[in-house]
Order: C-alpha cells, then sequence, then structure tokens
C-alpha cells in the first residue's frame, strides 16, 4: 500500500465517520457564537454611558466597522496561514485574541475603548470562526458540505441568540459591565480548555487531495492573483462576494441600529434581548435542514429565496409596530438568513481546489465580513443624515433584495442534483 492510499484510509471523510472531532468543532462554534453575541443586546442599548450622544450614529456604528474591517482583513490571513500551518493553530490564536475583550468592555471610561474591544472580536472571530468552518468541511464528505455548514453556522448563531437574551436579563440583575466581564472570560476558558482535544484537519485535507490522481497540482497564482480572481474576475464568485457583504449590511443593521430603533418605540433591554435573540436562534437552528436542504436541492434556490425573506422581514420591520409583531418579522428574517448564509458557503466550496480551499474561503469571508463595516458607513451615515434609523431600514431592505437578483441572474447552479440513471431505485 502506497503512503497515499494509507493516508485515504486513516484520514476518510464523512461526518459519522469523524463524529468525535466533528462534534468538538460545533462546541467550538457554539463558544464563538457566544463571544459575538453578549455585545448584541448591551452594548448599543447603553452607548450614552460610554460617551456617545444622542443621534451620533457614525460613531455608534464605529465599533462595528472597526470589528468588520479587522475581521475581513484578518480571514484572508486565517484562510491562507491555514493551508500552510494547520487549523489548530490558527483556532489556538484567535482564542488568546478573545481575552481582551470582556476585559477593555470592562474597564472602559469611553466608546473608544469599545471601539479597541472590537478589534479584538474581529481577530477572534475572523480566527476561530473561519477555522470551525473550514475544519467541518474538511472533515465531511463532499456530498455533505451544506450539512456540514448548516451545522457549524447553526450552532454559532444559535450561541449567539443564546447569548443575546442571557446577557440582556444578566446585565438588568447584575449589570452589564460585570456580565460581560465573567460571561466573556469564562466562555474563552472553557473554550481553551476543549480545544485540547481538538485534532488538526490539514491531514484529511491532504488525503483528499491524494485520493484524486487527477487533481491539479497547487496553484501557482500569488496571493493577489487569487483575492482578484474570487473578487472580480470570475463571475460566479464575484457574485457570492457581493451576496456577503449584502448578508453583513442586514446584520449590522440588526446589531447597531436595531436596539436603538426598538428604544425609541418603549422596548426595554430585556424585550430587545427577546427580539435580537428569537432572530439570532431561527437563523441558527434552522440552519440545520437548510444546508441538507441545499446538498438535496441545489444551492441557488434556498440561497435567492433567502435574500428575498429577509428583505420581506426588513420591509416589515419598518411598516410594524408592537413587541409581537416584531418578534414575527425577527423570525421571517432569521429563517431567510438561515436559507442564504451557510448555502453561500457551501456554494463557494462545491468548486474550490481542496488544496486551495482554505484561501478562496478566506477571500469570501473577507467580503462578506467587510460588509459589517461597509454597513456601519452606509448606515451610520444615511441614519445621520436623516437624523433617523427609519431609512437605514429601507435601503437595507433594498439592497438585500438587489443583492439576491444579482445572483439569480448572474450564478448557475454549483450543487445540481444527481440524475438517477434508470432502474435504479
Amino acid at each position: 500500500m502506497s503512503p497515499v492510499q494509507a493516508a485515504a484510509g486513516a484520514y476518510q471523510r464523512g461526518i459519522a465517520r469523524n463524529s468525535g472531532q466533528f462534534l468538538l468543532q460545533t462546541s467550538q462554534v457554539f463558544f464563538v457564537g457566544l463571544v459575538i453575541g453578549m455585545e448584541r443586546t448591551v452594548l448599543p442599548s447603553l452607548a450614552q454611558d460610554f460617551g456617545v450622544a444622542k443621534g451620533a450614529f457614525l460613531f455608534l456604528a464605529s465599533f462595528v466597522i472597526s470589528f468588520g474591517l479587522v475581521k475581513g482583513a484578518l480571514n484572508l490571513v486565517a484562510g491562507s496561514l491555514s493551508d500552510r500551518v494547520g487549523r489548530k493553530r490558527v483556532l489556538l490564536i484567535g482564542w488568546i485574541a478573545g481575552i481582551p475583550i470582556p476585559l477593555l468592555i470592562f474597564f472602559a471610561p469611553n466608546w473608544w475603548w469599545i471601539i479597541a474591544a472590537n478589534v479584538f472580536l474581529g481577530i477572534n472571530q475572523a480566527f476561530t470562526w473561519t477555522m470551525t468552518v473550514t475544519s467541518q468541511i474538511d472533515l465531511a464528505g463532499s456530498r455533505q458540505r451544506g450539512l456540514a455548514v448548516g451545522i457549524n453556522e447553526a450552532v454559532g448563531y444559535l450561541g449567539m441568540g443564546v447569548a443575546g437574551l442571557a446577557t440582556g436579563y444578566l446585565a438588568v440583575l447584575y449589570g452589564p459591565r460585570w456580565t460581560l466581564l465573567l460571561f466573556g472570560l469564562g466562555v474563552v476558558l472553557l473554550a481553551l480548555v476543549l480545544l485540547l482535544r481538538v485534532r488538526d484537519t490539514i491531514a484529511w485535507v491532504h488525503a483528499e487531495h491524494g485520493a484524486h490522481p487527477v487533481s491539479s497540482p497547487p496553484s501557482k497564482r500569488s496571493w493577489m492573483q487569487s483575492f482578484l480572481e474570487v473578487s472580480f474576475q470570475n463571475p460566479r464568485y464575484r457574485a457570492f462576494c457581493q451576496a456577503g457583504v449584502a448578508n453583513k449590511v442586514a446584520d449590522t443593521l440588526v446589531w447597531v441600529l436595531f436596539p436603538l430603533y426598538f428604544l425609541e418605540h418603549a422596548m426595554g433591554v430585556v424585550a430587545i434581548g427577546w427580539i435580537t435573540g428569537v432572530y439570532g436562534a431561527v437563523w441558527g437552528l434552522s440552519q440545520l435542514w437548510t444546508g441538507y436542504l441545499a446538498d438535496r436541492i441545489g444551492r441557488k434556490i434556498p440561497i435567492v429565496s433567502g435574500f428575498f425573506l429577509l428583505s420581506a422581514g426588513l420591509a416589515a420591520t419598518a411598516l410594524v409596530q408592537g413587541f409581537v409583531l416584531w418578534m414575527s418579522t425577527a423570525l421571517i428574517m432569521g429563517l431567510g438568513m438561515a436559507l442564504l448564509y451557510p448555502n453561500l458557503v457551501a456554494a463557494m466550496s462545491d468548486t474550490a481546489p481542496p488544496l486551495e480551499r482554505g484561501r478562496i474561503l478566506g477571500v469570501y469571508r473577507y467580503w462578506r465580513d467587510t460588509g459589517y463595516a461597509i454597513g456601519g458607513l452606509l448606515l451610520g451615515l444615511v441614519a445621520q443624515w436623516s437624523n433617523e434609523i427609519l431609512p437605514a431600514i429601507w435601503a437595507t431592505a433594498g439592497i438585500v433584495a438587489l443583492s439576491g437578483l444579482w445572483v439569480a441572474l448572474a450564478v448557475k447552479e454549483t450543487h445540481p442534483r444527481p440524475v438517477q440513471k434508470k432502474g435504479n431505485v
């Protein structure tokens, strides 16, 4: 038996075959979701306590702009770095970067400290979330990529929703600073303990590559050539990258301006926690079946449907008022996100060569998460110019609808359903 055959046998792909490691990666992404989710309810609602003047929407959005710029840029670094040094080392760096986040928030005398905390949050999220989803794709078979990404995103955004709701309640009982300090440090510590049992999945990548004799050799393209091809030259990748930006513009609206919008309509911190928590939890839990669905019917229908559903939920939020109705619109938006979000990653992975998967996904995730910075700047300016939040909601609904239309017109199916031969059962 050749070394290549031995490696392929030792590192067979499939979620069931690698259930132990897949579960460990799933627990890691749950903690990743908890870290980002702990900010979403509390910080925007308390911005004035950190010196942000009422109506200073652009300055308020600056903490998400810093997060998006850092996370987007480091997604590029994480993807290519993990192809060279392995996934686990990059994951470890990400968790170490998470330690200063709750400390900076706890001791913050002004909003600039919150911006600094979100620089570390960008590092944490770029390295940890990128590595968990890449590792789970490494472990899964080629026919299970949608399911793998769906599980990853489901659990991560479930953690985000749980953290948003939990910190809303805890902040009322114990104060926001103590809540975020103890919650944040506890999450990072538990994640580091579990990381000790995680194996590096780069071995599965090399086994997958070696198992296909016709696989192309690693690309000789430079980093910049790969970036330009994925970002601008390849029409399929280009459409998916803009779609990633658009869905993060929508998420920026929920993160930064929704809490203030609901506060203006007499919603308290706990009620806001429920609304944003339902959005995150539905987004998360629904991905358990939306990724699997795309493995069966293809990626394009769920992605396009998700964009139009998300746009409809945003428009409905602008049109209705009241806790129950906003809970309903949050559910619609969460379902739309669940349909589009994991399947964009799966669609990018469908045609990416195994040895370049980290780099190609890194470029996509660069654009997707830079959408936070683009969204923060754009929506902050719209709200600042109009001196109200409602125009920003309508602008986001339009951006999301146009993005879905772009994908519908420009992209062919990347994962067609297998054609069954006659006589097959």
